[in-house]
């Protein structure tokens, strides 16, 4: 059957300067085998899946895997997802609020005059992180304890542990490897640093995640890690909305996620969302 797909570049102004995301805009009838089996053939960090909802609250409902597994909620596949949506044809119950349903229940998507925005979801794991499990983040980055100012759960889905370095620069510099990790399982990290005041951007941040064999990757913007860096860092005082982050610079790309936060504390995550590329696939 062939079903209609569209390659989004989402969180840059700039085409080829975000995050791709390949966007299945008709995937009913679809098992979860073919979609994990045409993500891993794609290549990309993650690929979506549109389907009809199952709530009756939500205009949509998308399945969103990397190349190892489905994750109940990501960021950039939301955003590039209801930019596919909308551009399909999609018509939300209200002009300018889409709600989507994914793993993670219902999550709010803005339309506004600087593009779509999503409202960050509630963490599912926060709270310090234990020493020993630090030990490991610090001996994968490469760096010394004492270059840690802060860490936290950041977990609203991925698995996000988050950790504050004293500058832009020290993020930027850093090589990490995870051959030096000693735990089990998968490993997601969330690096973020404060750049001068004045600048066009507040932090950088970079994200690195276990691939599908166990192997480093490193994610060009991630939707997902800034909106749970935003709650924390807004939380403790160590930013103030709105500001915008770079993410990818190391990659060669320019990510500028952008951070929003109304008057009852709800966070929200922006940034451009562009279709770079449609066409069908036979599935």
């Amino acid at each position: 059957m062939t079903r209609s797909l569209q390659l989004v570049d989402v969180f840059s102004d700039s085409p080829l300067s975000g995050n791709p995301l390949a966007v299945v805009v008709d995937a009913e009838g679809l098992s979860q085998e073919t979609m994990q089996a045409y993500t891993r053939w794609m290549n990309l960090s993650e690929t979506a899946f549109l389907l009809p909802p199952t709530s009756d609250a939500a205009d949509y409902r998308v399945r969103i895997f990397t190349l190892a597994r489905e994750l109940p909620f990501a960021g950039h596949p939301t955003l590039g997802s209801c930019h596919a949506w909308l551009r399909a044809g999609g018509k939300p119950r209200q002009p300018d609020l889409v709600i989507q349903e994914c793993g993670a229940g219902l999550v709010a998507v803005r339309r506004g005059d600087t593009g779509l925005s999503f409202a960050a979801p509630p963490l599912v794991r926060s709270g310090p992180v234990e020493e020993s499990f630090l030990t490991e983040v610090t001996n994968v980055l490469g760096i010394e304890r004492a270059h840690v100012v802060d860490a936290t759960w950041a977990d609203n889905g991925p698995g996000w542990v988050a950790v504050l370095l004293n500058d832009a620069g020290e993020v930027l510099a850093l090589e990490p490897d995870f051959s030096r990790y000693a735990g089990q399982g998968s490993l997601d990290i969330g690096v973020v640093g404060p750049y001068a005041a004045g600048g066009g951007c507040a932090f950088e941040v970079r994200a690195f995640f276990s691939g599908d064999h166990g192997e480093m990757r490193e994610d060009p913007v991630t939707g997902s890690l800034n909106a749970s860096l935003a709650q924390w860092l807004l939380g403790t005082g160590r930013a103030t909305a709105p500001y915008v982050t770079s993410q990818g610079t190391r990659l060669g790309r320019a990510g500028r996620p952008r951070i929003e936060q109304d008057a009852d504390g709800t966070v929200w995550v922006g940034g451009a969302t562009m279709t770079l590329s449609t066409g069908e696939i036979d599935l």
